[in-house]
């Protein structure tokens, strides 16, 4: 080998050596830098090591102790752990029992339970979520939630934690809260009196509706609210009588912020206004003030025609000729009037503080007062009749009016009678009540003797009849016509007597009261009327309505229609007869009609037709009593009757029935 080579490769021998000296210089450093490095960080471990146990420690205390529910859960929603709180809400303990949150949530929440989850996983938490959900105990409660995601190492989603806090009863009452505000405001804006709630910076909070109209302003409440009133007062002045004065109260009830009620003011249109102020304090705090404006129009109105009115009264009653006495609660006399003081013959220093009621009464008319004077007690207003002494000792009759007395208060504090002498009407009535027993007595009488006269005229006319019958069988053969026609004209004036007589004793009777009226179905009696009656072939009868059910006299009754009816069909003097029988209804009273196309009536022949024997036409069957009768019993049912007639027209009879009874009530 060449001596170039070997000293190339001492060369390189020598810068190995001098290499591998400093890496191992190198070495030997970073080993003592690791070897620090190795020490730090055993050092960092411990301390970490005590850091974790710390806080995990603080953490476990933070989880037992925490107020609200808290609750870990894996990503399908299994309770993985709870706290105390938690398992008192829900009922359950995962110690105990698996379950799953998602099944809590009320069968209503399906939509928000999916919309929670997705927010919850893709957006990694969710906050202030509200579901309804279903514990153990079946109690269904609101909750409010906020949870959060909970990642590996690889930062991949683990499982969830939150906190649940029940909101149920805090819901329930902020509802309730928003109720009543809702009905306050409702109340407010709807009340007569008008409102303005103005803050501590004159700016509007709340107003109504009456507010507005008072005030004429073309906006809605809600539109005033924020609105500065701070010049409120001179923009409204020109609507009261005195409009700086107005705005001078305004400003210093404003500024003494002290309270103002019933402050009257008189606006050019008459209406007047009473105004309070309040003011609105916050722990001794100013926070604005409330204004109230009430129409009392009217009320002021009414109070200064009262006493108009009272002053008028007292003059009128200070003068008229009803005697006036009030009295307190034990009938001690407390006042009377000049015309009292006439009636009862004392002067008023003579009753003032007695009794009334021991110095006026006859016989039980101190207990009739004791009892009047409790039902005044009880508030009750009535009138009574009594019978007295007057000074002089004259008996006299007085009817009283009494009402009760009353304070400021209501109590009944006595109470005030109207007196009035009826000593002189009650005479007329004692001898009107002895006149009406005589003239029940003579008719009674003159019924009796009409029915013994009808017997006693009926015999002899029978007897004639009979007589006649018998000289025209002993004569048969031997009387000529002139002699037979005589007999005939003398059967018929029998016939004509005796159908008088018996006609003039319906009349006697058809006044009479009958005591137990019946239901009478008119409509039924018209047809068995028609059907008993002869109507001829050329004259027809129509009932244009159904005919009511009503209370009388069926007999007599049954007499009106039969006579009316009777009297149409006998009086049509056409080819073709035609009666009509119709009735209308008013409150109290059937009104009925008969029409027919008869021969008519003179108009002044209307009323005399009722009167008793008065006939138009000399018809053999005709009496003169028939309509008088039918007169009479119409009265008896306290109706009326009338007619409407022409000449060769026809005639239409009205008469109205009391409605005693209809439609089956009484």
């Amino acid at each position: 080998m060449s001596q170039e080579k070997i000293d190339i490769l001492e060369r390189a021998l020598a810068r190995e050596r001098a290499a591998r000296k400093q890496a191992e210089k190198i070495l030997e450093s970073k080993s003592e830098e690791l070897y620090k490095l190795t020490q730090q960080l055993k050092e960092s471990n411990t301390k970490l090591e005590k850091l974790v146990r710390e806080k995990t420690s603080e953490l476990k205390g933070v989880f037992e102790n925490i107020v609200d529910a808290y609750i870990v859960m894996d990503l399908s929603g299994n309770v993985i752990k709870m706290n105390d709180p938690a398992i008192e809400l829900l009922g359950y303990d995962n110690k105990i029992e698996e379950f799953n949150l998602l099944k809590l949530a009320d069968s209503s929440e399906v939509d928000n339970i999916i919309n929670g989850f997705h927010s919850l996983f893709y957006e990694g938490h969710i906050t202030n979520f509200e579901v309804r959900i279903n514990t153990k105990y079946n109690e269904q409660k609101l909750v409010h939630i906020n949870a959060s995601i909970i990642i590996d190492e690889q930062n991949n989603p683990i499982a969830a934690q939150g906190i649940v806090r029940d909101i149920t009863t805090v819901r329930a009452a902020e509802e309730k809260l928003i109720q009543s505000e809702d009905r306050l405001t409702s109340l407010i804006l709807s009340l007569d009196v008008g409102i303005l709630l103005e803050d501590e910076n004159r700016k509007i909070v709340l107003t109504n509706n009456k507010f507005c109209e008072f005030f004429q302003i073309p906006a809605s409440p809600e539109q005033l609210i924020g609105l500065d009133c701070s010049n409120s007062a001179e923009e409204s002045k020109h609507f009261f009588e005195n409009p700086e004065s107005f705005v001078d109260d305004i400003n210093k009830i404003t500024a003494k912020r002290e309270t103002v009620l019933g402050e009257v003011l008189t606006m050019v249109n008459g209406k007047i206004f009473e105004r309070d102020y309040i003011p609105i304090f916050s722990n001794n705090e100013y926070k604005g003030h409330l204004w109230s404006y009430k129409d009392v129009t009217l009320r002021l109105n009414y109070k200064k025609s009262i006493e108009s009115q009272r002053k008028k009264y007292r003059d009128i009653i200070a003068n008229m000729n009803l005697g006036l006495i009030e009295v307190d609660n034990d009938d001690v006399i407390l006042m009377i009037n000049h015309s009292f003081s006439e009636m009862s013959g004392y002067t008023e220093a003579e009753l003032i503080g007695r009794k009334g009621n021991e110095i006026f009464p006859i016989g039980d008319g101190s207990q009739k007062i004791h009892e009047e004077n409790k039902k005044r007690l009880k508030g009750i207003s009535n009138s009574y009749e009594l019978k007295v002494k007057n000074k002089f000792g004259e008996v006299r009759h007085w009817l009283i009016s009494g009402a009760p007395n009353y304070n400021m208060n209501g109590d009944v504090t006595g109470s005030i009678g109207i007196h009035l002498d009826i000593t002189d009407l009650k005479n007329l009535q004692l001898q009107k009540e002895k006149l009406l027993a005589e003239l029940e007595k003579s008719n009674d009488e003159l019924q009796e003797y009409a029915h013994i006269v009808s017997h006693d005229l009926k015999s002899p006319l029978r007897s004639i009849y009979a007589l006649v019958s018998w000289i025209k069988e002993d004569n048969v053969g031997r009387l000529d016509d002139t002699s037979l026609e005589n007999f005939k004209h003398i059967e018929n004036s029998l016939e004509k007597m005796e159908q008088l007589i018996t006609t003039v004793l319906n009349y006697s009777k058809a006044g009479v009261d009958f005591q137990d009226p019946e239901e009478v179905d008119i409509n039924e009696m018209v047809h068995d009327i028609i059907e008993f009656l002869y109507v001829p072939k050329h004259i027809f009868i129509k009932i244009l309505n159904p005919l009511p059910i009503l209370k009388g006299d069926k007999i007599k009754l049954q007499q009106v229609f039969q006579n009316i009816i009777s009297n149409a069909i006998k009086y049509i003097d056409k080819e073709k007869g035609l009666v009509e029988i119709d009735v209308d209804e008013t409150e109290d009273y059937y009104k009925f009609m008969i029409r027919d196309n008869g021969m008519g009536i003179e108009k002044q022949y209307h009323e005399k037709i009722f009167k008793i024997f008065h006939t138009l036409n000399k018809v053999k069957d005709s009496t003169g009593l028939g309509l008088s009768i039918v007169k009479k019993i119409v009265n008896l049912h306290k109706g009326d009757i009338w007619l409407e007639s022409e000449p060769n027209k026809g005639t239409t009879f009205y008469f109205t029935l009391k409605k005693i009874y209809s439609n089956g009530d009484t």
